[in-house]
């Protein structure tokens, strides 16, 4: 919406004055300027903006004096290019900011105002910008929770969503693989959201004080994070469980119940500011209290396994169910205690802070940096796209090079995707807007079909790319239809150009310096187990030393999400690569299960930790902790410098003793523990689930050595 005001007014003011020149220029100067406009916090996008509208002052400046030579246009669009996509190095935000500056460069070939001086149109473009930037200003100030309040509902639905998928993969099922998938999509999903309302969250509080509302926001929103954290740091083994449910058919269906009416309960909060009390929570209290005593006929002697996984299950979900239940109150009561408020300075801990070093321009300046790759890829087409529209005289060659900066992306499965969805959406776009042009003469009917065409463009370009390309088609060729008669011509020109466009991408990813995933990924592995490796070391130092749970810990747990969510990504984009592209797939993709299984081993050991008083930790445990973080080492050392040598016979002798002496110690070491105190049951499952994780813990890092020891040099 705000775009299509934002670029409608100065051009209706234009033509009203008969200056139509200026109102296209501030025109320009709004839509380029409009990509910064992205959720995050206000402060961002102000600044976003503002660096867009330098950006596309300077390019329009440039470009009003590239009426010259081809010969001598090609290096310069070529290393003007360049320059403006390698902005990309900073950050994602930055590289909206780049987008921004190749639209005003393409766009500069469209449109050449003969009534203005370059100089002229160039601040007519900046004060488009500064217009565009106005609007966003108005809008926050008549509605600042806006953004909150969205973010913070789709977080609550996508949170429904991620139940729902569990609760599902609990019920019968043939193939439990495509909703196995699903759930880790959701997982990876929710993790972006939590670090875009975060920062909205936390920049918010910065700058507009100590609020109750946004105090309330950043409760409820750290309620949401920990019912994700949880439910990673109690993973369910599907096929075992159905193995215990076999002769408990009621508890099954028992734990789906409370499991959907969380999912119905989350859904409803995300549509609703202030929620009524209903009976969903008294239900839900019940049906807890029915299940417990349920558990508690179970005959533990006979199957003493199948009653922990239960009680476990059991009380992970009345974990879940607190949360629940404050998130209600948070959602209800007007004001809440001062006391519960987070200072700032420990809430910008949990930020990533962008640097804007010039020290990165100099770092990234080589072929192993993605970005460096892809803006010589990028400026290598722009100028292989214009010569090819040069050459062969299309009547719109600009399209073409718009095609090229929309679709190509630094890696090969997105543009791919890109390329496949842009062809498409032209298409049926082009169908559609020929129909409709042949019968529709008005020019303001066009006009305003083209605006709202461009509004539905610009809503849905982050959730489905295909039906914006089919918007944005429709838009030009209704703005043409006004401006041409041959709107034909205009068509099947569009359709051409967009062909070579998307042809010339697809080329460049595949031929052209690609960056593919078995190089990249190895980073990614590298940062997650790093992640892991920290958030280990600080879980061991409050289960030996009892202290609280510090800053420090919990920034260590979010890193520790954030890297595997971009592991997991980065595998997804590797698997979308040519097959004869994809090496060593299936011992990456172990690996990448592997760091999954760790991070959610380590979950249930947080977990544990914040909501049990535990015994003291044995020397057993510090050897284990030890052990476990050596071979963590080991790992990331293989990965960080492929050249080391392998082990050595000795070294891996010792290593062999040390994880005989972990499989020996057992429950040895905690016997004594659990009969000396009358909680025997409390005692037993601490002493079942350390452990048991400590096992699991050296089994994949054992597991990750002997991997990372075959592959290293192919990776």
């Amino acid at each position: 919406m705000l775009v299509g005001i934002a670029v409608s007014i100065p051009v209706v003011l234009g033509i009203v004055t008969g200056h139509i020149g200026v109102g296209l220029a501030l025109c320009f100067g709004a839509f380029w300027s409009s990509p910064s406009n992205t959720p995050g916090s206000y402060y961002h996008k102000k600044i976003g903006i503002l660096f867009s509208t330098v950006l596309i002052t300077v390019v329009s400046f440039i470009g009003g004096h590239l009426n010259i030579a081809t010969w001598l246009l090609l290096p310069i669009l070529g290393a003007l290019t360049f320059g403006i996509a390698y902005i990309s190095i900073y950050g994602f935000r930055a590289s909206l900011i780049s987008f921004s500056g190749l639209l005003a460069l393409v766009l500069g070939f469209a449109h050449t105002p003969s009534e203005l001086a370059p100089y002229q149109y160039s601040l007519l473009v900046g004060i488009g910008g500064l217009w565009y930037l106005l609007l966003v200003t108005i809008a926050y100030r008549i509605n600042p929770k806006a953004q909150t309040e969205e973010s913070l509902s789709e977080t609550f639905s996508l949170t429904a969503d991620f139940l729902e998928t569990r609760a599902l993969l609990m019920g019968e099922q043939v193939e439990r693989e495509p909703l196995e998938k699903k759930l880790h999509e959701l997982q990876t999903e929710l993790i972006e959201h939590h670090e875009t309302l975060r920062d909205i969250l936390i920049a918010s509080r910065k700058t507009s004080g100590n609020s109750n509302y946004q105090n309330k926001q950043l409760l409820i929103f750290i309620q949401l994070v920990e019912m994700l954290e949880t439910a990673i740091a109690n993973p369910v083994d599907y096929d075992k469980m159905d193995t215990v449910f076999e002769g408990h058919q009621e508890l099954k269906s028992d734990f789906q119940t409370i499991i959907f009416t969380f999912s119905k309960q989350l859904e409803y909060f995300s549509n609703s500011v202030k929620p009524k009390k209903d009976e969903a929570f008294a239900t839900l209290t019940a049906l807890f209290k029915a299940t417990k005593k349920n558990i508690q006929k179970l005959d533990n002697k006979a199957d003493f396994e199948s009653f922990v996984i239960l009680q476990n299950l059991w009380e992970y979900q009345e974990k879940q169910f607190e949360k629940l239940k404050r998130i209600y109150k948070l959602r209800s009561n007007s004001k809440i205690d001062a006391s519960k408020y987070l200072p700032t300075k420990v809430l910008k801990r949990f930020l990533v802070p962008q640097e804007f070093d010039l020290k990165i321009v100099l770092q990234n300046f080589t072929f192993k940096s993605a970005i460096f790759k892809h803006s010589l890829r990028l400026s290598v087409t722009m100028m292989a796209g214009y010569l090819v529209g040069d050459l062969f005289e299309f009547q719109n060659p600009y399209w073409i090079l718009l095609t090229i900066i929309v679709i190509m992306r630094p890696s090969y499965g997105l543009t791919k995707s890109r390329s496949k969805d842009r062809i498409i959406g032209t298409l049926i776009g082009a169908v559609i807007a020929t129909g409709l042009v042949l019968f529709i003469e008005d020019p303001f009917l066009l006009g305003g079909l083209g605006m709202v065409s461009l509004i539905v463009a610009f809503s849905v370009i982050q959730k489905n790319y295909k039906v914006s390309a089919i918007f944005v088609t429709l838009s030009v060729v209704f703005i043409y239809a006004i401006l041409r008669p041959d709107i034909l011509v205009v068509i099947q020109y569009r359709i051409f150009d967009t062909l070579i466009g998307a042809a010339l991408s697809f080329m460049a990813i595949l031929w052209l310096w690609p960056a593919w995933g078995f190089i990249e990924i190895r980073e990614n592995i590298k940062t997650s187990i790093s992640a892991n490796r920290t958030f280990f070391e600080h879980i061991s130092k409050v289960y030996v030393e009892k202290t609280s749970v510090s800053t420090a810990y919990k920034v260590a747990r979010k890193t520790a999400f954030l890297e595997t969510s971009n592991l997991s990504a980065a595998f997804q984009r590797m698997a979308q690569e040519p097959k004869s592209k994809q090496k060593n797939i299936d011992a990456i993709y172990e690996l990448v299960v592997l760091n999954h299984a760790m991070l959610s081993s380590l979950a249930s050991l947080s977990t544990y930790l914040q909501h049990h008083q535990t015994t003291p930790a044995s020397d057993a445990f510090k050897d284990a902790v030890r052990l476990i973080n050596a071979d963590l080492s080991r790992v990331f050392n293989r990965l960080d410098k492929p050249t080391l040598t392998t082990e050595t016979i000795p070294e891996k002798a010792k290593r062999a003793l040390n994880s005989e002496q972990l499989s020996r110690f057992s429950f040895t070491d905690v016997e004594a523990m659990i009969h000396s105190t009358p909680l025997n049951e409390y005692s037993y499952q601490e002493a079942h689930l350390v452990w048991e994780q400590l096992r699991w813990l050296h089994s994949i890092s054992e597991k990750m050595l002997e991997l990372t020891n075959t592959l290293f040099k192919k990776i």
